[in-house]
Parts: structure tokens; C-alpha cells; sequence
């Protein structure tokens, strides 16, 4: 509590002067002198005692309250600290001093073409043969858990003394046990010579042992090749991450760090376009055997004792990708080139699983601004799997934001007009929007003063094409190229030129849904649902939209209250202004999506046909005020409608005492009718119209019912949530919906995914 806000503790009454006689030696003593100065002089004592403890009072009472005051002054500095705790680093970047090898055995040692790796163990039988790659110099990184002895012939090692001993401020900002201090093998390499830097791993082995037979090692002169190169096309500006393992023949594989709602985008491109090469400043290769893949596609498409064996189509072309365009990178088979090494840096504050993609990702969106892009090559490593645990928890972040992450690059811009001060803005961007945090841009402050610090000469900018008109794609501009179908390892079941059962489902599925929206609204925990979720529909559809009483930005959950949820469905419209559709569905409602192929996109759907269960008209005579006041406001509605939603509504509702309620679990919206939902939102405004009563009034004004599609029809309906024990009974794998069904944890979700494997068996290999 603030000083002021205390009572003022009243001072003491005066003392009185007593002018009683007292008794002395005779009857009466003289009368005491009333004189001031006298009275004090022979008070003086009791005058003093009285002042020190006025002032002792006083003096407790302003320590409490003082210290109250300060609790809550700390209390908002903290508040306050904990908001603007991020903080821009201010770089002097003319007066940062050269950093020289002073301390290493190499120190005069040049080469202009590394292999930067890090290793654990002992030297591996991959890198033992990398050291023997001709012209190019590898560079092996060390941890706290790399042997002492560690040493191959042909290999420079530096240790965790030497790292420390050479002098860079990335140093202090690294962890003792990961392999991003390879960002001290980097500048390492830079500092010596280096133009090119291979970014490995010790598992995998280069094909024909030659780089250069692969990538495009030289950009310029006599040894670049002077080819046009084929490219994405830029004809669809939404379309912002893509696949690059379908183009090299591999449609149901993806890699690690592609959002988990891109996995069911399985289609080969409808054509391409060209791009002059000589600016594939970063060039990522792509892996047989074992290729860069997440724990979701490593635990779902094998047998647990099953090594993976994937092969690529070695004769596809190479593939650019313009700018507004990404694709997750790795840190195992990677080519950088002098104009990109400043996108090397492994951020530290994130999971090491998830360090290189957002990297490359962070990376990608920087190199627009030079004038630099991305090329995807065919297999060039062959990396064995080891049949290893693959750490989901390291992966979990990276599934929920890296959609959300690609989104906010794809649209970030910056005033600044050097690249190094652009770098710096984003990192710091990114850290406020918590894609990393604070130690994050610091060590990107240290990584960018250390680059100049050993020689580096930052690119200049060049001017970004992303808010130029897009240039039409003419039809001489189309280049097609139709991707092979390769063999490939799903459930233990080797595909021979077609694929199987199970895939082909999950393909005619994702061709039917691919392009509805599903709005999914949770009223149970979405910390421990809202993944889940996305995994199991996500593989259908479009994507999946959560709505919660509560937001949870880490989930991109957004808040939305269940009883008036239409009204923000039109932003949502706004938002995927392509789809076909929008379906909606409530957390206590399955959808068992293999047996809605039948239902027409082009009309709506709702559970009308569910009579007395989901659909029912109540009478407003007798009933509660709750049904009155909803019956006012719909009446109050329907008067302002234009006339083709009046007529409709009337024609099936022809009493004002009557009032239409469904249950809402579940229904559709089709593109056609997306603006009359927004028109009849609007309608209703700021009236609290509850969601059972506003969603049928909407649908009996869009169409009539007998219009409607009657896929749902046939759910299971049932209106009280029966026990665990017993939920299983009333499922059933050939109702298109099952109501009610309650997830509310990881192992509830794992008992629901076996029982909908029965109408589809992939999902056996989610759990």
C-alpha cells in the first residue's frame, strides 16, 4: 500500500499543566510559576521522553509503509522488466578489432573449401572417408562428450580448450554438449580462406566421394556451370513452404521442419519455371538411405527393428525456389557459399532438433534481401539409419510454430539498409514474437561482431521482388516436369510402382478434403490436446483452426467463446479466402472422415436430420424466459432480413412461438455460402443470440433443408456422455460422426486412435 494511502497517526494531546495544590511539609506549597521558559526548564526531561517516542511511532509506521511501497515498486519493475526485458543490442560496427589465430597449430594454414562437422565419438567410417574427398579440408568441432584422445588423420580437431582459446565472443553463448558450437568451426574456416562451407554430419557418407559432381560448387567463372535452373512456380502468392521430396520422387516422405498441415500436400507440381543460376548461395542436398525426416514420420512409417532404406530419384533435375518461398534446411548437407555464410548461425536457445530449421528458415528469408535463393539438388549423401530413438519432445516446438513462424517471415520487412542491421532487427523479431528468446539475439550480436572481426565483407542489399506486381506466367514460361513414383516403406509394405491400400485412402482423402478448412473448437485442456488433434486432421485437411475459451499463441490456439462462436467464423473466412469449404466441429464430436466422400461440397451440412437428438423446435408458450428472450431476438432478426433469407426462414418456420435449436457439434459451410453466413453474422450484431439458436436460424435462411446434404444423417447421436468403460460400445467406424466422445489427455487420445483405425488403419503407426 502506498504511503499516502495510510491514515496520518494523530499527535499527542498536549500535556496539561496542573495547577492542583500539592502536599508539602506544610498545609499548602506555594503555587507552581506559570511562566513558559520555567515550565519547560523543569519539564525538560519529560519533553524529550515524549519527542523520542513520537518519533519511534513515527518511524515504524514509515518503515511498514515504506516497505509496502517498495514491494509494489519492485513488483511493477519486475511486470515491467519481464515486458521490456528484450532489448535491441547497440553495435558500434566500424570500431570492432580483427580477431587473428594466435593460438591454434593452424594458424597459417589456408583453404578455401571446408567440411565443417561435429563429432561425439571416435571418427566414423562416413567421416573417415570424407577427410579423403579431394580439396576440400574437414573440420571437426568437439564437445564435452567427445573422446580427449579423438584425432583422424587429414582432420583438423579443435577442442574445447582450443575453442575457447581462439579469441570469439560466440564462445561464451554456447552450450558445453551440442553440436552448435559448430558455429565456432565456421568462423574458424572463414578466418582461414574459406568460400565454401559444407555443412555435415560424421553419418553420411558423399556419393562417388565428390562434391562437386553434385552441387554447384562454383558460381563463377570457368568452372561455374552456366545452365538456367527450373523453379518453383510463384503463381499461387499463399503458397509459402513446400515439399522438395516429391519432386525427386518421394510424395509421402517429408522433412523435418515441414508444418505437419503441409504433410497431406502430396500433388506434383502442375508446371514450373526457370531462373538464371549464379546466385544458389545456399544449396541443400538431399540424403538416401536415412533422409532428414521428423519422429512423426520416423515412428509411423516402419516397423520399430526396420531400418529406413529411401532412395531418390538421382535424375531429377535441380529445383530453385523464389522469393516467398521456403523449405526446411538441416545442418548435415548443406552448402554455403561466401555471400550466405553470415545465415550459418545455430541458434542456442531453442531445442537442438529444432536449431538448423529455424536457421534456414531464418536464413532463407534474409537471403531474399541480397538477391540470393535457395536450390534443392538430388541425393548427394547416403546417411544409414542406426534404428534410433528420435527425441519427439526435442520436436514438439518446432510442430506448433514453425507454420506460425513461416508466416510471420514470409511477411516481415525491415527499413534498415545494411544487411548485418537487418539481421540484428530480426533476430530481435523473432525473439518478441518468441520464436527464440533474448540469449538468442545476443549471440546473434557476437556472431555478426565476429564475422567482421575475421575478414568477412557483408553482401549489399538488393531490392526484395516480394511487394513488386508479380509478373504473369506466360505459356512459353511453363516447364513441366512430371516426378517419378518410387518405391518406398509404409508400414512395413514396399510399394511396386503403385501404392498401397492404406496410402491410397489417405491420398483420395487428402484429393476430397485437401482444400476445406476444419475449425475445431476445444473446450478441453489444448496444452494436452491441441497437437494431437492437428496430427490426426491435419493429414486431411487443409488445416486445422483451433478455437479455446483460452488462447494459447504457443499452440496458435486462438480464444473464440462457444456460445457465440459464429461470430468468428468470418474472420477465419477472411483468412483462407481459397478454400472450398469450412467444416466445423466440436472436441466431443469424432469425425470419421472416410465415410464423407459421398457428401456434396457444394451444399451445407448440419445434423438436421438427427430429429428430437441434435435438431429439435421448441415451443417459446410455457417454456423458460431463456427461450423466450432467444425467440424475441431471432424475430428481431429474421425483420431485418433481406428477402431471400426471409422467405426461406418462414418457409419452414411459419409460427413466431416456435424456435428451431440444433446442437452445432458439427456442421458444414461450402464456399458458396461463406458471404450469406458473413451477411447474417452481421445481421445479428451485437445481440446475444446463443450458438444452438443462431447457427439453425442461418442455415434455414441460406437454403432449405431439403437441400442440405444428408451425410449426417446416420451419426451416432447419443445425449449423455457415457462412462470410459463403456464409450467404446456405441462407436461405430461406419457413422460419418460419432457425439459425445471426451479427450482430454494424451492417453484418451491414444484409446481414440485405435479405435478409428478400423476405418483407417494408418493411424495404428500414430501411437
Amino acid at each position: 500500500m502506498l504511503v499516502q494511502d495510510r491514515a496520518v497517526p494523530k499527535s499527542p494531546k498536549r500535556p496539561q499543566i496542573r495547577t492542583l495544590p500539592t502536599l508539602q511539609q506544610g498545609r499548602f506549597a506555594e503555587p507552581k510559576n506559570l511562566d513558559f521558559s520555567t515550565w519547560v526548564s523543569e519539564n525538560f526531561y519529560r519533553i524529550i521522553t515524549i519527542f523520542v517516542l513520537i518519533s519511534t511511532i513515527a518511524a515504524v509506521f514509515f518503515l511498514y509503509t515504506s516497505t509496502n511501497t517498495a514491494s509494489l515498486l519492485c513488483l511493477q519493475s519486475q511486470t515491467q522488466h519481464a515486458i521490456d526485458s528484450i532489448s535491441l543490442p547497440q553495435l558500434k560496427w566500424n570500431s570492432i578489432k580483427p580477431i587473428a589465430d594466435k593460438t591454434s597449430p593452424y594458424a597459417n594454414f589456408r583453404s578455401e573449401q571446408w567440411v565443417v562437422v561435429s563429432v561425439s565419438n571416435y571418427p566414423s567410417d562416413a567421416l573417415k572417408k570424407m577427410v579423403k574427398v579431394k580439396g576440400w579440408q574437414v573440420l571437426a568441432i568437439g564437445n564435452s562428450r567427445t573422446p580427449r584422445d579423438w584425432s583422424l588423420k587429414g582432420a583438423i580437431f579443435l577442442s574445447l580448450d582450443m575453442q575457447a582459446n581462439l579469441g570469439f565472443r560466440v564462445v561464451d553463448h554456447l552450450p558445453y554438449d551440442s553440436y552448435v558450437r559448430k558455429s565456432v568451426g565456421y568462423l574458424f574456416a572463414i578466418q582461414h580462406g574459406a568460400k565454401k562451407i559444407f555443412d555435415a554430419d560424421d553419418r553420411g557418407e558423399i556419393i562417388d566421394n565428390d562434391l562437386g559432381k553434385h552441387f554447384d560448387v562454383e558460381l563463377v567463372g570457368e568452372g561455374a556451370r552456366q545452365e538456367v535452373i527450373l523453379q518453383y512456380s510463384h503463381d499461387n502468392p499463399n503458397r509459402t513452404v513446400i515439399n522438395p521430396y516429391i519432386h525427386f520422387g518421394q510424395r509421402s516422405v517429408w522433412p523435418r521442419g515441414l508444418p505437419l498441415e503441409n504433410v497431406g500436400e502430396i500433388g506434383h507440381e502442375e508446371f514450373y519455371t526457370e531462373v538464371f543460376g549464379g546466385k544458389q548461395f545456399i544449396q541443400q542436398g538431399i540424403s538416401n538411405g536415412l533422409p532428414d525426416v521428423d519422429s512423426v514420420f520416423y515412428f509411423t512409417r516402419k516397423s520399430r527393428l526396420e531400418a529406413f532404406d529411401i532412395r531418390f530419384d538421382e535424375h531429377a533435375p535441380k529445383v530453385a525456389l523464389p522469393q516467398g518461398m521456403m523449405v526446411p534446411l538441416n545442418s548435415f548437407n548443406t552448402i554455403y557459399h561466401s555471400s550466405a555464410f553470415w545465415a550459418l548461425m545455430l541458434p542456442v536457445s531453442v531445442s537442438t532438433m529444432a536449431s538448423d530449421v529455424l536457421r534456414g528458415y531464418w536464413g532463407q528469408r534474409l537471403l531474399w534481401e541480397i538477391g540470393g535463393y535457395v536450390v534443392v539438388y538430388p541425393a548427394t549423401v547416403h546417411r544409414y539409419d542406426r534404428i534410433e530413438a528420435y527425441p519427439f519432445s526435442e520436436e514438439k516446438d518446432l510442430h506448433v510454430n514453425v507454420g506460425r513462424l513461416i508466416k510471420f517471415l514470409v511477411s516481415w520487412r525491415s527499413n534498415k539498409h545494411r544487411l548485418f542491421e537487418k539481421i540484428l532487427e530480426l533476430s530481435y523479431a523473432m525473439a518478441e514474437e518468441g520464436f527464440w528468446t533474448e540469449q538468442d539475439v545476443r549471440f546473434t550480436a557476437a556472431w555478426l561482431q565476429d564475422l567482421l572481426a575475421v575478414g568477412y565483407q557483408q553482401p549489399r542489399l538488393m531490392s526484395l521482388e516480394l511487394d513488386r506486381p508479380r509478373a504473369n506466367i506466360g505459356h512459353g514460361d511453363r516447364k513441366d516436369f512430371i516426378p517419378q513414383k518410387l518405391p518406398s516403406v509404409h508400414l512395413a509394405v514396399e510399394e511396386t510402382g503403385t501404392v498401397s491400400y492404406e496410402i491410397g485412402n489417405l491420398i483420395r482423402w487428402r484429393k476430397n478434403f485437401g482444400n476445406v478448412v476444419l475449425i475445431m473448437f476445444c473446450s478441453g485442456p489444448v496444452e494436452r490436446t491441441a497437437l494431437e488433434w492437428r496430427l490426426l486432421y491435419g493429414r486431411i485437411f487443409k488445416t486445422v483452426f483451433i478455437l479455446s475459451a483460452q488462447k494459447n499463441s504457443d499452440l496458435a490456439v486462438e480464444e473464440g467463446q462457444l456460445d457465440q462462436i459464429y461470430k468468428h467464423l468470418p474472420k477465419i473466412f477472411d483468412r483462407f479466402s481459397s478454400a472450398d469449404g469450412f467444416l466445423f466441429l466440436e472436441d466431443d464430436t469424432i469425425l470419421n472422415y472416410w465415410n464423407l466422400l459421398q457428401a456434396d461440397k457444394t451444399k451445407l451440412w448440419i445434423a438436421d436430420k438427427v430429429v428430437s437428438m441434435s435438431w429439435t423446435t421448441a415451443s417459446t408458450n410455457g417454456n423458460s424466459d431463456w427461450y423466450s428472450k432467444q425467440a424475441d431476438m431471432v424475430k428481431k432478426v429474421v425483420s431485418t432480413m433481406p428477402v431471400h433469407f426471409q422467405v426461406n426462414y418462414k418457409e419452414v418456420v411459419r409460427s413466431d412461438q416456435s424456435l428451431t435449436i440444433c446442437s452445432s457439434e458439427i456442421f458444414y459451410i461450402p464456399r458458396r455460402f461463406v458471404a450469406d453466413f458473413v451477411d447474417l453474422v452481421n445481421l445479428v450484431g451485437h445481440l446475444e443470440i446463443h450458438q444452438k439458436v443462431a447457427i439453425p436460424m442461418f442455415f434455414l435462411s441460406m437454403d432449405l433443408p431439403q437441400n442440405f446434404d444428408s451425410v449426417l444423417r446416420k451419426m451416432v447421436y447419443k445425449q449423455d456422455l457415457p462412462s470410459t468403460n463403456s464409450s467404446s460400445t456405441y462407436y461405430s467406424a461406419q457413422a460419418p460422426a460419432v457425439h459425445p466422445w471426451k479427450v482430454s489427455s494424451e492417453q484418451e487420445f491414444i484409446k481414440l486412435i485405435r479405435i478409428m483405425a478400423e476405418g483407417d488403419p494408418l493411424l495404428m503407426e500414430l501411437v
